[in-house]
């Protein structure tokens, strides 16, 4: 039977969650048909086992040293290991190696490190965990590195974000492969989202900033998330703040680094992603209750904010 190679590149501190998440959504493609199926193999320097990040031992399928290809994919993954696996010529220079052998080649989370070490993400727009971006905007000038979205696509070169964003990568990969239906039995059987969009940002805002220093600044943001439907002007938030437009607007800028203004479209548009990926509202209903007003309204936010119109983004997070 034909099968497409998969390597998925691992080292010493490897996330554990990461490579699950490569090889349980192809074996599950395998299960649902798959043509060509996957074969996928763990391989490591010397094929030796490695102690992951979590402190569990994985066995290697493979001798890194010694994979050839032709392959379909290579993925290297990711881990509180990667500066020192970007570092390592030997674990660099065969991932250049088996690029050269490769329809596409990709990395999860901080698996992108190595991905820049060996020069292949050279004057592309990459992604990597949040939380690491801007390491590895330093570490690697010519690389244009993104931390909103969960995964990019240039060219065969595919980069996600941190650890569960792996499956949302390998689904796309399914559908790319197999089409739409086999991915979406795929993510059914993961319990998973088929798939949330590439653009989509990495981390709720409502989860992902720390809370802000100033306590002034806090609890407007509390506010604001308590009052969404209602009038949020600069003006409105200045009143319940009890300082000047003008204060208010520099403490945002100073904390946040955005305008009250901007925060608070951010903060609909999220919300709505919220509404519209968990429930069944009206498109209306769901402008209503986020202080869009209208529909058009939200679909406008929509678009800036994730690049898509918010009917295709409630497609995407359909698993039942």
């Amino acid at each position: 039977m034909d099968r497409r190679r998969v390597v998925i590149v691992a080292y010493e501190a490897s996330e554990l969650l990461e490579i699950a998440s490569i090889t349980s959504t192809l074996e599950s493609a395998n299960w649902h048909g798959a043509l060509p199926y996957y074969e996928y193999r763990v391989a490591t320097p010397g094929g030796h086992p490695i102690t992951t990040a979590t402190a569990l031992t994985l066995s290697a399928q493979l001798v890194l040293e010694r994979v050839t290809g032709p392959l379909d994919t290579v993925v290297v993954a990711g881990g509180i290991g990667h500066e020192d696996a970007a570092a390592n010529p030997l674990i660099v220079g065969h991932v250049r190696r088996l690029a050269k052998e490769s329809r596409r080649v990709a990395s999860v989370c901080t698996g992108s490190y190595v991905l820049a070490a060996a020069g292949l993400l050279d004057g592309r727009r990459a992604t990597t965990h949040w939380h690491q971006a801007e390491r590895m905007a330093e570490l690697y000038p010519d690389v244009v590195v993104d931390p909103d979205p969960i995964f990019i696509r240039d060219g065969n070169v595919a980069t996600s974000a941190g650890i569960t964003a792996a499956l949302d990568l390998m689904l796309a990969f399914v559908e790319e492969d197999n089409g739409t239906e086999l991915a979406r039995t795929v993510a059914r059987n993961l319990v998973t989202y088929l798939q949330r969009p590439g653009d989509q940002a990495q981390m709720s805002m409502f989860v992902s900033a720390p809370s802000p220093a100033n306590s002034l600044v806090k609890r407007t943001l509390e506010h604001i998330s308590a009052h969404l439907r209602d009038d949020l002007s600069t003006a409105a938030l200045a009143v319940e703040a009890g300082v000047s437009e003008r204060h208010l607007t520099r403490l945002f800028l100073k904390h946040l680094g955005q305008t009250p203004g901007r925060y608070v479209r951010q903060a609909r548009t999220e919300a709505a992603a919220h509404l519209l990926a968990s429930t069944s509202l009206p498109m209306a209903a769901v402008a209503v209750r986020c202080g869009f007003g209208t529909a058009e309204t939200l679909r406008q936010a929509f678009i800036d904010r994730y690049g898509i119109p918010p009917s295709r983004y409630r497609l995407t997070q359909a698993v039942g």
